[in-house]
This record gives structure tokens, C-alpha cells and sequence, in this order.
């Protein structure tokens, strides 16, 4: 059996880099992946994709730092499946700036969608995982929560935030058959970085001990672990996956 088999699934921001990573590890595992991105085209190619390969994924158009969007899209999911049980809290932003040049603007836009969203999707989403007295939670963090990044004020600021959030929500709904978890990444090869001056990227890998950067893949296995039922006694963890850069 597989290991997500009959389980429903949405992965927010699942329509590219480590998103869709999970979103086509989680449907190779049997999941009805539901993909939530604001990219349409990238996120109706993915769930068309894994469809014809005989899974089942759909996509939908969710801006997650909007209350009613995500109330909509879960009431979707949940008249056509009848239930959730897994929520990764992938979605995220970013708007560098030291904090001299950084706006009230840039600051509130990370704010949204990589704090309050997750707070609004969970808050939602929750509700209907306690009618059935089972969940898993899954929020994505970051290394640099750990330690901190020069020009990140506002990015550092939300990642640490989870950490403190996902402490707290393991606390509330532990007794309600919800787990919820954190994945600290550290510096991971999607597109966006590999796109970075070859120097750049030198310098990234110079910081891991490891010696390299890791795969969207590797950070999708993390998630699948912390939605299985093999982690059903891990609540309120932050798994670091970063190649050793916090030891």
C-alpha cells in the first residue's frame, strides 16, 4: 500500500520548485494532490501531467493571503472529496532589502503570505480535519530562522515566526488528532537559484557542510515523512533539512 493511499492533500504554492516536487511525490504515493498556486498555467500542466499518468491532482488559483479565497477553495475540496487530511503550508515570498532601504510595503508583503497565510489557511483548513479527528500540518520554515540572513528583516522574520506558530498549533490540536510540523530547508536548488552567478553559487555551497545543495525532491521527502502515519508521534518539530549548516 501506498503510503498516502485515500488520503487528500492540498500543497499551497505546489505548482513549481520544491511545490511541485511534493505535489508529485505525494500523488505517486496515492494521494488526491490537490495543487493550490497563483500560477494557472504551471499549476494546470502539473495536475494535467499527473493525471495522464493515472493519479489524481487538481489545480486550483488560490492567493493565500486572501481570507475568502482559501475558505472557497477548501469548501471545494471538501464537496468533492469530503475530506482533508494533510495541509503543507508551502507557499512563500520573498523581498529582499537590508532594512535601510526596506519599505513598509516589501515588509507587509512577505508578512501576508508567508505569515498570515498560513495562519489563515490553517485556521480553515483545521476545522474541518478536527470533524474527523485527523490531520497533518505541515509549514515550511526556512535554515535562516535558525541564524538569521543580512537583508532578509522581513523573510527571517515570518520563517521564525512558524517555528513559534507551529509549537503552539501542535499544542491546540494534539489532543484532536492533528499533528503539526515545521521543515526548516537550507539552501535548495530550485530554479530560481540555479539561475544565480556560478560564484554565487560556489559560496553557497561552501556553507554546507555537505558539500552541495539539496534537491527539491529531498525536501518533498521530508514533507511525505511528516504526513505519513510512520510520523504520527512527531508534533511541534522543526526538521532542519539543510546539509548539515546548523550544526
Amino acid at each position: 500500500m501506498k503510503r498516502l493511499e485515500n488520503k487528500v492533500a492540498i500543497i499551497t504554492g505546489g505548482a513549481a520548485g520544491i511545490g511541485a516536487a511534493t505535489s508529485i511525490r505525494f500523488a505517486a504515493e496515492g494521494a488526491v494532490t490537490v495543487i493550490w498556486d497563483l500560477d494557472e498555467t504551471r499549476g494546470n500542466e502539473l495536475a494535467a501531467k499527473l493525471t495522464a499518468e493515472g493519479k489524481t491532482a487538481v489545480f486550483a488559483k488560490v492567493n493565500t493571503s486572501k481570507y475568502d479565497e482559501i475558505e472557497a477553495a477548501t469548501k471545494a475540496v471538501i464537496e468533492k472529496y469530503g475530506k482533508i487530511d494533510i495541509l503543507v503550508n508551502n507557499a512563500g515570498i520573498t523581498r529582499d532589502s537590508t532594512l535601510k532601504k526596506m519599505t513598509p510595503e516589501l515588509w507587509q508583503q512577505v508578512i501576508d503570505v508567508n505569515l498570515t497565510g498560513v495562519f489563515y489557511c490553517t485556521k480553515i483548513v483545521s476545522e474541518y480535519m478536527v470533524e474527523k479527528n485527523y490531520g497533518r500540518i505541515i509549514n515550511t520554515s526556512s535554515v535562516v530562522a535558525l541564524y538569521g540572513n543580512f537583508g532578509q528583516t522581513n523573510y527571517v522574520a515570518t520563517k521564525a515566526g512558524l517555528i513559534g506558530m507551529t509549537k503552539t498549533l501542535a499544542r491546540e490540536l494534539g489532543r484532536k488528532g492533528i499533528t503539526v510540523n515545521a521543515v526548516a530547508p537550507g539552501f535548495i536548488a530550485t530554479e530560481m537559484v540555479a539561475k544565480m552567478p556560478e560564484n554565487v553559487l560556489d559560496g553557497m555551497k561552501a556553507k554546507v557542510p555537505a558539500g552541495r545543495l539539496g534537491l527539491p525532491e529531498e525536501i518533498a521527502s521530508a514533507y511525505l515523512f511528516l504526513a505519513s502515519d510512520e510520523a504520527a508521534y512527531i508534533n511541534g518539530a522543526t526538521l532542519s533539512v539543510d546539509g548539515g549548516m546548523t550544526v
